[in-house]
């Protein structure tokens, strides 16, 4: 399952989304941390106050205190419920564990306040587990109110240096705070709408812009038209990269249609005295002669022919038309039987797609003409392999070098020395054959067969890879 966008806003926002979801996690660790370091607080401050507002207890077993008598109804607020209990000796029960840590910081508050410490036991046990606590039944019904009894109490018994019975403080310790983690939820949810929100709104402006010009330069690739371009929209850069890309598709339509109007006045000039000369060559007497000279100008002929073909590949008007891909094939394998050359037609399988039915043509007839030249006969199978129509000619030649099977498909370009003018053409062939399978959407590939000759394949997309306009 892909997680990762493709899209800039959606990566954008994905990164935005997730950056914000880090410093949250940080924001609520770090008060959660702060909340957990003021509930310490607050338990070891509660206790370091009992030990410091009591002082000694009178022999009646009554206490003294260290300040005014006004003030005493404030520092029983915080004491009370737990009043300091004096006993003659402490002992920790059975399974109550020492908490060193909080005894030294415990030991540092009441120093600093001028009282001597000879030793100081802190432990945190359960409610139900004291035993103040649960000889006091109304106490404890008050400590853990609806029958709580997970709640739990740090007791601190702190013996004085001057003093010999113990005093003993309870501070009930209080629950964390659930409504921390709520607030930050509902904080990070408002965060995200408005952030996030924000965000989206901003990079639809970028994005939208940038989408259209996307489209606009996958259709000016199938079209080679300058129709239909787009108005400047969006940020300054984005408007500047839309006027640029304008102005880059004008001047490429318009080398274009010099190139279509200079290869085709090209293609006039040429065919005219060439028609001459094959009327001329009618007069020559020597049979021998006048026929290498009608095999030369047949020869210019197919090479301006290919030449002009090669640059109409995806110029012309007319649009794709769907087609029986097995017929298609056994039609082009007929002609070349008809003709008594040897092509035989393998394994096909029904695909209809929607081509340029004379291109592609052309390209198969290609195809099949190299494997007869140079491989003394053609196998042509037509296959689905991957939702892909293949196209595949066979034959049993000398095959390709491997180091030059990528340069066979360039123009102008033969094979090895039997694939001369003679025996060849003007080396356009393949390169035709890729054109038109590029126009499609798709590829020509050539490889050698294991066993010996070469392999070359068409392969065309769903119909989806097709161009709007046809080659005609």
């Amino acid at each position: 399952m892909r997680m990762w966008p493709r899209s800039l806003l959606g990566q954008m926002l994905l990164a935005v989304a997730v950056v914000l979801l880090l410093a949250q996690a940080i924001s609520a660790a770090l008060l959660w941390q702060a909340a957990e370091a003021r509930r310490e607080a607050s338990v070891l401050n509660a206790a370091a106050f009992a030990f410091i507002v009591r002082g000694e207890p009178h022999s009646e077993g009554g206490e003294r205190w260290r300040v005014p008598g006004p003030y005493r109804h404030l520092i029983d607020r915080f004491t009370r419920p737990l009043r300091i209990e004096h006993v003659e000796s402490f002992a920790p029960l059975p399974n109550d564990e020492i908490d060193a840590r909080r005894a030294e910081a415990l030991r540092a508050v009441v120093v600093d306040q001028g009282i001597s410490v000879a030793e100081l036991i802190v432990i945190e046990r359960p409610m139900s587990r004291d035993p103040y606590i649960l000889d006091r039944p109304r106490l404890h019904a008050r400590l853990t109110p609806g029958g709580d009894e997970d709640r739990r109490v740090l007791v601190a018994a702190l013996k004085r240096s001057d003093a010999e019975d113990w005093m003993i403080a309870r501070v009930p310790i209080p629950p964390r705070q659930g409504g921390v983690m709520g607030s930050i939820l509902l904080q990070t949810l408002v965060i995200y709408v408005l952030l996030v929100g924000l965000h989206f709104l901003l990079l639809r402006q970028i994005t939208r812009p940038l989408a259209a010009l996307t489209a606009r330069t996958e259709t000016f690739a199938r079209t080679q038209s300058a129709d239909g371009q787009l108005t400047p929209d969006g940020p300054h850069d984005v408007r500047r990269l839309i006027s640029a890309h304008n102005a880059m598709e004008a001047r490429i339509a318009a080398l274009l249609d010099e190139k279509d109007v200079m290869l085709g006045a090209i293609g006039h000039d040429l065919k005219t005295p060439l028609t001459a000369l094959r009327v001329r060559i009618e007069s020559v007497e020597d049979e021998s002669e006048r026929a290498k000279m009608a095999a030369t100008i047949e020869d210019i002929t197919r090479s301006l022919d290919d030449i002009l073909s090669l640059a109409r590949v995806g110029r012309a008007s007319e649009p794709p038309e769907r087609v029986d891909l097995a017929a298609l094939t056994a039609a082009v394998v007929e002609e070349f039987e008809d003709m008594g050359d040897p092509v035989t037609l393998g394994s096909t399988t029904r695909i209809a797609l929607p081509v340029h039915i004379t291109w592609l043509r052309r390209a198969l007839r290609n195809l099949i003409a190299n494997a007869v030249r140079y491989g003394g006969g053609a196998e042509v199978t037509l296959l689905g392999e991957g939702g892909h129509a293949i196209l595949r000619v066979d034959d049993e030649g000398p095959g390709i070098p491997d180091g030059r099977i990528a340069e066979m498909t360039e123009p102008f370009t033969r094979g090895e020395a039997s694939r001369n003018r003679e025996t060849g053409g003007a080396g356009l062939g393949l390169t035709l054959a890729r054109a038109i399978a590029e126009q499609h959407g798709g590829e020509l590939a050539l490889a050698n067969r294991a066993g010996g000759g070469l392999r070359a394949e068409i392969r065309l997309p769903p119909a989806s890879g097709v161009d709007g306009k046809g080659a005609g």
